[in-house]
């Protein structure tokens, strides 16, 4: 396993495993057993950066959320995990009621909820201290200052160490990191977006917007992130849902253009070189590239998970890599 620190501060930075694994249907679709059998691995692999929400699933049983967390906690009890492993999770889009969508009818990003929310996430994953914890998405309904300020109270009363942000437009991301410094308190240092190989559409709408992706890593985020080396980009969905070697998984819309073949060619070339899968071949470019980017990835099963764990060691040469970065 290869290692990166997120984080600036001294006493609050950490040391994470370039390969994050995602929780998000642990506890519901993926039943405990086998949860824990690809949490075991992961750990016996090296990783430690594994990533929740407060509002996982609550699309599988129409209630609201909390069973990846609850599950989680669990299994650090059984296996006696402690600060070794590095637990990120999310508030802001839990339902407010069971039935209902996070779209128009989400908790939100208020102070209390903030605090109340984030109490409850230490509880279900039984911590003194959330490692990293992110705004899931934006709240326009509250002010950004009252938002800023509710985090920090978390990090300077030690019940949070490192603040993240997944979802929002850049402009209110600088926005929140500069009311942020200018107050002297700690801001947003980890982004968590999706983002993978082959690029979306930016002129569609999207769940979140009118104006389009707002969770994607844009042009304009990946600049940002180039001009800003202290923040961390992690990537969900970087293999889209198995898009790029599953013929029953289809691309979307949103990947309805000219540069998909080109690029799906392009990795496909490399993936044969290399003898590696495609799969393997995105992770790598991701890790490697410019700016690092530490891949989010799920697994439904151990066999899947490995496959993702041996990305870690393939090293794309530069000739490649190259051609990569050129296939549009």
């Amino acid at each position: 396993m290869k290692y990166r620190t997120i984080g600036q501060h001294p006493q609050r930075r950490r040391e994470v495993s370039v390969l994050s694994l995602g929780a998000m249907r642990f506890g519901t679709v993926t039943d405990e057993e086998t949860s824990f059998a690809i949490l075991d691995r992961y750990v016996a692999a090296g990783g430690t950066f594994i990533d929740t929400s407060d509002n996982y699933a609550f699309w599988v049983n129409g209630d609201q959320g909390g069973q990846s967390e609850e599950l989680l906690g669990r299994w650090r009890r059984s296996r006696g995990i402690g600060d070794e492993i590095v637990i990120a999770t999310k508030l802001g889009a839990r339902p407010l009621a069971p039935g209902t969508g996070y779209v128009d009818n989400a908790e939100g990003l208020s102070a209390a909820v903030i605090r109340e929310s984030s109490r409850r996430s230490r509880e279900r994953l039984g911590v003194a201290k959330l490692d990293l914890l992110y705004a899931h998405i934006e709240d326009r309904t509250v002010p950004l200052e009252e938002t800023v300020r509710a985090f920090a109270e978390l990090v300077a009363e030690g019940t949070v160490d490192l603040l993240g942000v997944s979802n929002h437009w850049t402009w209110r991301v600088e926005r929140a990191r500069n009311l942020a410094a200018a107050a002297g308190l700690p801001g947003y240092e980890v982004l968590q977006y999706s983002h993978s190989y082959l690029r979306q559409r930016t002129d569609m709408p999207s769940e979140l917007s009118p104006d389009g992706p707002v969770g994607g890593a844009s042009g304009d985020l990946l600049d940002y992130l180039r001009a800003e080396p202290g923040l961390t980009l992690v990537a969900y969905s970087p293999l889209l849902t198995g898009a790029y070697t599953r013929e029953d998984k289809p691309l979307g819309p949103q990947y309805g253009h000219e540069g998909t073949p080109r690029r799906l060619d392009a990795v496909r070339d490399v993936a044969k070189e290399t003898g590696a899968t495609p799969n393997q071949v995105v992770l790598s470019w991701l890790i490697g590239g410019e700016p690092a980017v530490i891949p989010l990835v799920g697994a439904s099963s151990v066999a899947q998970l490995e496959e993702s764990l041996a990305a870690v060691d393939l090293e794309l040469t530069a000739d490649q890599r190259a051609r990569l970065d050129a296939a549009y």
